[in-house]
């Protein structure tokens, strides 16, 4: 009963991580329209360009942040492999299944601290230091929200996902 509930869970943050790298990616045009537009503008007509860094960056920030868990199902973050070649399939499982487990932990943690942030940005009303001033509570909703998915990922991928992590394994990314 569990399993078939973690299956599903899987199976729905699976398409959730789809969608957000499908608004991640729009997010990344979006961002090299936003400094385009910022060096034409600034060279061509000496127009200042108050918004346009901060708003690339809070896109860059989501992109960051929300696709991360999209890229750790995929397992397609670097990984330094020197020594898979040279343990037993067997101890690399366990090695790769230990890794996920302290990177959970390291996430779980992280999450906690971007909601501290979040939570101190919201209340305190935090602006960044430009003229534009916005919300700081944007970028770093958007930091708790890939973190706390990112965690989840990984949490699923300790229970449901070992077959993907075996595969990666025999094949040594």
């Amino acid at each position: 009963m569990m399993f078939k509930l973690l299956e599903m869970a899987d199976k729905g943050m699976s398409a959730l991580n789809k969608c957000l790298v499908l608004l991640g990616s729009i997010a990344l045009m979006a961002a090299a329209l936003i400094l385009t537009y910022s060096v034409v503008s600034r060279g061509l007509f000496h127009l200042a360009n108050d918004w346009q860094d901060e708003a690339a960056l809070f896109c860059l920030v989501g992109v960051t942040f929300m696709c991360s868990s999209y890229v750790q199902e995929k397992r397609g973050h670097i990984g330094i492999s020197a020594i898979e070649g040279l343990l037993p399939h067997k101890v690399n499982r366990i090695r790769a299944t230990v890794i996920d487990i302290i990177s959970c932990l390291f996430f779980a943690f992280f999450s906690v601290k971007t909601w501290d942030l979040l939570a101190e940005a919201w209340v305190d009303g935090q602006v960044t230091n430009s003229t534009w001033a916005p919300s700081l509570w944007i970028p770093y909703s958007m930091m708790f929200a890939g973190m706390v998915l990112l965690s989840f990922q990984l949490f699923l991928q300790i229970f449901v996902r070992k077959h993907v992590a075996t595969d990666v394994l025999s094949r040594g990314h």
